[in-house]
């Protein structure tokens, strides 16, 4: 199934890129989107215990299901006044 993936702050700075578009098995999760990131970007997996998470702009949990033409955002906490 195609997805659409949006990454924020230092998460795009890492992967080169805001959106991406993935393909993914069914039946996938949040957390398998993840994984297949990490698997082309190392460098994201650090981010993985405090990032938040959004399915079609929803806050949802890792073990959250997705489906064809889903979006999934990653984002990093941020800090700034």
């Amino acid at each position: 199934m195609r997805l659409t993936v949006r990454l924020f702050a230092r998460l795009h700075d890492l992967a080169g890129a805001s959106e991406l578009t993935r393909e993914v098995p069914e039946p996938a999760t949040v957390a398998g989107v993840w994984a297949a990131l990490v698997a082309d970007c190392p460098a994201l997996a650090a981010y993985e215990p405090s990032m938040s998470v959004a399915v079609n702009a929803e806050y949802a949990r890792m073990q959250a299901a997705v489906q064809e033409g889903d979006e999934v955002a990653f984002m990093p906490p941020v800090s700034g006044g």
